[in-house]
């Protein structure tokens, strides 16, 4: 049996493996049979060695499929931060535009309250100023009713007697055809 050396470079398994096909296949039938004459030893020999090859093989094996695993594990573990940081970042997204669109609704809602609001002080204050104009109006059309009977009268009704010398004024006036009165001066 021969121990492969490990740090020299020795055919692999698989090698040795379709070696030993090879042998059969290429073995030489006995005479008058389909037989094929082998020579054992050798193809012995090459089995062992692939079989004692196999345990290290394997190992490698392993080894490089664990690692693989890891590094589709590390792959798959980047690969759903990726995912998780870009929802996050468009849930952000998404509520900001739903932030906007809510505040830009709060904004339409109070201005409109508040140009109710103005509409209704504006009509509440001309109602108040009409009502206002509206009393100043009866007051002012009495005061006008009164200072028109009052100067109606005041044309209406003769001079009282008075002294001598307020009659002799008098007299002078009515003999220039005028009539006086204090509040024509005016």
């Amino acid at each position: 049996m021969i121990v492969p050396d490990r740090h020299n470079e020795a055919p692999d398994t698989e090698v040795l493996l379709r070696r030993v096909l090879d042998q059969v296949n290429s073995a030489p039938k006995m005479p008058l049979s389909s037989t094929v004459r082998l020579e054992k030893d050798e193809v012995v020999e090459m089995l062992e060695e692939a079989i004692n090859r196999l345990p290290e093989e394997m190992r490698q094996a392993r080894w490089l499929l664990k690692e693989r695993q890891e590094y589709l594990a590390k792959v798959q573990r980047e690969g759903d931060e990726i995912l998780s940081a870009a929802r996050e970042r468009a849930e952000r997204i998404v509520q900001r535009t739903e932030l906007v669109r809510e505040a830009q609704r709060v904004a339409n809602r109070t201005l409109e309250q508040a140009n109710d609001e103005a509409r209704r002080l504006k009509h509440e204050a001309e109602d108040y100023v009409d009502q206002k104009l509206a009393s100043f109006e009866i007051v002012l059309e009495r005061i006008m009713k009164t200072v028109v009977g009052g100067r109606e009268k005041l044309r209406v009704a003769p001079l009282p007697e008075s002294s001598e010398g307020d009659q002799i004024a008098a007299n002078a006036d009515a003999d220039s055809g005028e009539v006086f009165f204090d509040q024509d001066q005016w």
